[in-house]
């Protein structure tokens, strides 16, 4: 019998073992698994994307709201609030407004997946908590000096975010920019970790009675309720923040307990209600407009990624 050497000489062989087609795989295959150890990276960046746009979208918005509510919880006893200069501080609360946002969805997203994927189904909760709470954690070392700023300008210390840091710095010391740093933890990571987890048991609930995913319409509504009453749950806690964070160098409150005692001894417990109205009409709208925009902002995301034609 002869031998075909078009079939069976080694090079013919050789040939036949790598062929284009096969190498094509080998390559394709190789470059997955590459890429796999980079989805966490992939996770953080349109975290940060979506979340410093929603972040920027609903501060812009609805600034005067909070204007007035930090007015409100800053005055003492019976005196008035002035309603000029709502929007006082806005571009320097915004320049720390972005980063921040980016910086709490940017670990936000990836720590919740990462939580999820760990934990049993029945304790989702508790990741979305988690991962609340180190959001806020995370971007506290940017919110915290920005709150302090734009406080200060929104109670008519300052005329400018730069006169602001560069007096704050100057009278109270670098410190100054992180007056009322544990009360803004004390009611920012509570806030965060409750209204994340409102948010999302929500959506779980709702997706899997409606069988579908949610409308844009839709994720504002759950947003907005997440926000509303988290907003009231933690009202209290938000008086005490502003009152450290607007007492500049008087030093009126040596600390939270000391501010609590004062508040209560000169002004009764309804003082850690003012406020309130506008906080839940701010942080209710507020939420609906974050979460709409940070939902549609990761879709626009997720689509362009999985079609870079488009």
């Amino acid at each position: 019998m002869s031998v075909n050497p078009k079939i069976d000489s080694p090079d013919a062989l050789k040939h036949k073992l790598f062929s284009p087609k096969d190498a094509m795989k080998k390559n394709a295959a190789s470059i997955s698994r590459k890429e796999d150890p980079f989805d966490f990276v992939r996770v953080l960046l349109d975290g940060a994307i979506a979340g410093a746009a929603a972040g920027v979208v609903v501060e812009s918005a609805l600034y005067p709201l909070d204007t007035i509510k930090t007015r409100l919880q800053a005055v003492r006893g019976g005196g008035q609030i002035i309603l000029k200069g709502l929007y006082s501080g806005l571009l320097g609360n915004l320049a720390g407004v972005l980063p921040a946002s980016a910086i709490f969805i940017g670990v936000y997203e990836p720590t919740k997946q990462k939580l999820l994927k760990s934990c049993p189904e029945n304790l989702s909760a508790l990741a979305h908590l988690t991962a609340g709470a180190a959001g806020g954690a995370a971007s506290s070392i940017i919110r915290v000096p920005t709150e302090v700023v734009k406080q200060r300008m929104q109670t008519g210390h300052f005329a400018s975010a730069p006169d602001a840091v560069r007096l704050i710095v100057a009278k109270e010391g670098f410190k100054g920019l992180f007056a009322g740093y544990s009360s803004f933890l004390l009611r920012d990571l509570p806030f965060d970790a409750i209204q994340f987890c409102i948010y999302e048991q929500l959506r779980i609930g709702y997706k899997l009675a409606a069988k579908r995913d949610l409308s844009d319409p839709e994720n504002a509504a759950i947003g907005a309720f997440a926000g509303a009453i988290t907003g009231a749950v933690t009202t209290p806690l938000d008086v005490i923040k502003t009152r450290l964070m607007v007492q500049g160098s008087a030093n009126q409150y040596r600390s939270i307990s000391h501010c609590v005692g004062t508040i209560l001894k000169e002004e009764g417990p309804s003082a850690f209600l003012k406020g309130i109205g506008p906080r839940v009409m701010w942080i209710g709208i507020g939420g609906s407009i974050f979460f709409g925009v940070l939902e549609r902002t990761k879709q626009i995301l997720a689509k362009t990624r999985s079609d870079p034609t488009s």
